[in-house]
């Protein structure tokens, strides 16, 4: 039985011309696309799928897999499909939650200091949403909320304002 011969893989000509693609891919901003819009040109135009993906900077296979995807999706078949991240450990929900708390302040009596502090975030969460994490974890969070780590002055719950704000004014009397 003979080895099956490859079927060469059309490429669609209804949606760009060879010189076209090329054009497109000097004004391309995403290398990756670029490239790939510049092999299809010259496949077009009759050069062997192994030297138009070697011109390219790509195997075969990548050529192959760009032709269905222009195929079948045009131009944006060519760029890179978005990589699935990992799932964010608290809900948008919570981060709103997160971020109100954070820029409401603690509360002295019950979650204990005059300014937030990551492991003291952290405490909180695990009371409020009943999940855990690493203060650098959270730090990382807290910096997506648009939200700096700078604190401000360390100020004493119980401080007399009163007797602060004298002092600013008229500093201590000399007799």
């Amino acid at each position: 039985e003979p080895p099956m011969a490859r079927q060469a893989l059309e490429i669609r000509t209804d949606l760009h011309t060879a010189d076209a693609l090329r054009r497109m891919a000097r004004q391309e901003q995403d290398r990756r696309a670029a490239m790939r819009m510049l092999a299809l040109p010259n496949a077009m135009e009759g050069m062997t799928r192994a030297e138009a993906a070697r011109l390219a900077g790509m195997e075969q296979q990548a050529l192959r897999d760009a032709v269905i995807r222009y195929n079948a999706e045009g131009l944006s078949g060519l760029h890179d499909r978005p990589k699935p991240g990992r799932t964010p450990t608290l809900t948008e929900g919570e981060q709103a939650t997160l971020r109100a708390v954070i820029l409401r302040g603690p509360d002295p009596a019950c979650d204990g200091g005059g300014d937030w502090t990551l492991p003291m975030l952290c405490r909180w969460m695990e009371d409020h949403f009943g999940k855990t994490m690493h203060p650098d974890n959270l730090s990382r969070v807290v910096r997506r909320l648009d939200l700096s780590r700078q604190k401000t002055r360390p100020r004493h719950p119980k401080a007399d304002e009163a007797a602060q704000a004298a002092f600013k004014k008229g500093g201590c009397a000399m007799p």
